[in-house]
């Protein structure tokens, strides 16, 4: 049936675009092709027929017969056609997928597509029509926006905690919180306190806290680290001093070492401390008992990390000890790493890679699941004093004053910033800077993607360099809102970026509040 009948109209459709053709030429040779006026049909009362009769075959057949037999159809017309055909396929195939789906019963669908949108395109969805404004605000898409930026940024995560907008996050129930139009109000309050925080790295402006440390023995602060609660530090009077973060009150005093204690990690178990006494101390992090003590170097333990079952030692003997760490009580030496022609003054590692930095001048590259040699990072004039490893990247500070970026793959110098007047004792990197400090007083803020760029000019890659520190610097620490350091001046600094007074926002130096403890 479908055979015969499309003969029959195929037929009649050729007589109908032979005379268009037709027409089409005599237009072209008497100069009127800009306009093709429509052809009048030889016998209107013939044509109504023949297309009565199209359409009840059309009818008749299968969706696949009629797709075929309009494919045939359109392949026997003319370009001319084809556009007018387009004109009035094209609104036709337009669908409002988000206005359709919820008269479906899919609003969950709609709210999902529009739920990968970016803040930008958000606010453009929302002024589509009605429908589209409804389903942003009745699926709460600038709350799921700000939940999903909270996920994946450590900057907006740690913004939500201190500023107490995270209450109003990952609630189960919507009647949990506030309606849609509190986080469509909240978002550029976010995105101004962000440029703020930004604006007042690359300008200096802090809140400046100090401790001090001062006893009767004490002559530095060689060692810290800190979370949101506490800070812990470790003394050149042999003592680790842990600190309230909030109040900055010495909550307790540890004691055992009988030398300095030179560094330090600690996690939500433990407190692992090395000193110039030659041993590691491994301490209960909440009552403060000693539980173990690993006796093995024969000088001073200069630096330690730990992670996940595996320990790493650098000292004064040239050494490093690799141990795995099951427990507290349960340590025990793996093996130890010999190559080093000078004291081993700093220690890094991951699941690749264990990387050491030494007074010889040099940075050497091992194994981690081996222990076995793999490479040499020659470029410093003098010895190194601190280094930061992660991913591919080393950045190392060294006593010729200078501090290198380098790919710990190839073994590439990437980059060497100069600016520092002393020895760079310490050093720390995340995804947008570098912060060091150094035996002249002083932290200098870099830009470490300008510094990764080698078209940026080495003029424009110190952003800041923050001077409170009356002595040298020993150790520093920062996450994105910041600084938190330790000096020979007894005294450690909270460089906060984050709660900058008014006063001081057109300062770079801002008032501190001080607060000493003294030892009894």
């Amino acid at each position: 049936m479908f055979d015969k009948s499309i003969e029959v109209i195929f037929c009649f459709v050729s007589s109908l675009a032979a005379l268009e053709i037709i027409e089409a030429i005599e237009a072209i040779s008497n100069g009127t092709s800009s306009v093709i006026v429509s052809r009048k049909r030889p016998s209107e009362g013939n044509y109504q027929k023949e297309k009565d009769l199209c359409i009840k075959y059309f009818d008749q057949w299968s969706e696949s017969d009629q797709v075929e037999f309009v494919e045939h159809l359109i392949s026997r017309m003319c370009h001319y056609q084809h556009g007018h055909i387009n004109s009035y396929l094209k609104p036709m195939l337009q669908r409002d997928f988000i206005t359709a789906l919820p008269e479906q019963g899919l609003d969950h669908i709609a709210e999902n597509i529009l739920s990968y949108l970016d803040a930008r395109s958000l606010c453009a969805a929302e002024l589509v029509c009605k429908e589209w404004q409804r389903v942003i605000s009745e699926g709460m898409l600038w709350k799921k926006l700000i939940e999903r930026m909270v996920r994946t940024d450590p900057l907006w995560k740690g913004l939500s905690e201190r500023r107490g907008w995270d209450q109003y996050l990952f609630k189960n129930r919507p009647t949990d919180g506030p309606p849609n139009s509190f986080y469509r109000s909240l978002y550029p309050k976010i995105i101004q306190d962000i440029e703020t925080i930004e604006s007042n790295w690359r300008c200096g402006r802090h809140n400046l806290q100090r401790i001090q440390c001062r006893s009767e023995n004490s002559k530095g602060v060689y060692c810290l680290q800190y979370d949101d609660e506490k800070i812990i530090s470790g003394l050149r009077d042999n003592s680790i001093k842990i600190w309230d973060k909030t109040s900055l009150e010495c909550l307790k005093v540890l004691t055992g070492h009988t030398g300095s204690v030179l560094c330090l990690q600690y996690d939500e178990r433990v407190i692992v401390t090395g000193s110039s006494d030659s041993t590691v101390r491994v301490w209960d992090v909440n009552t403060g008992e000693v539980l173990n003590t690993l006796i093995h170097h024969n000088e001073a333990v200069l630096h330690l990390r730990f992670s996940n079952g595996l320990m790493v030692t650098c000292s004064k003997d040239r050494s490093i000890a690799v141990w795995d760490m099951a427990s507290a009580t349960d340590i025990t030496l793996r093996r130890v790493l010999v190559g080093h022609r000078a004291a081993v003054n700093v220690v890094d590692f991951d699941d690749k890679y264990i990387v050491s930095a030494s007074g010889d001048r040099t940075i050497k590259v091992w194994s981690t699941s081996t222990c076995e040699f793999v490479r040499t990072l020659n470029g410093h004039k003098r010895g190194i004093a601190c280094l930061q490893y992660r991913d591919r990247l080393v950045v190392s500070g060294s006593s010729d004053n200078t501090i290198r970026l380098w790919d710990i793959e190839c073994g590439a110098c990437l980059r060497v910033l100069e600016g520092h007047e002393e020895l760079v004792r310490c050093i720390r990197f995340d995804n947008k800077r570098i912060v060091s400090g150094a035996y002249d007083g002083k932290i200098k803020v870099w830009d470490l993607q300008a510094a990764l760029d080698p078209r940026a000019p080495a003029s424009t890659l110190c952003l800041r360099t923050l001077v409170e520190h009356s002595g040298r610097v020993f150790r520093l620490q920062f996450d994105e809102f910041q600084i938190i350091s330790s000096s020979h001046d007894d005294t450690i600094l909270i460089w906060d970026f984050l709660n900058v007074p008014p006063s001081a926002q057109n300062e770079t130096r801002s008032p501190s509040r001080t607060y000493t403890y003294i030892s009894r």
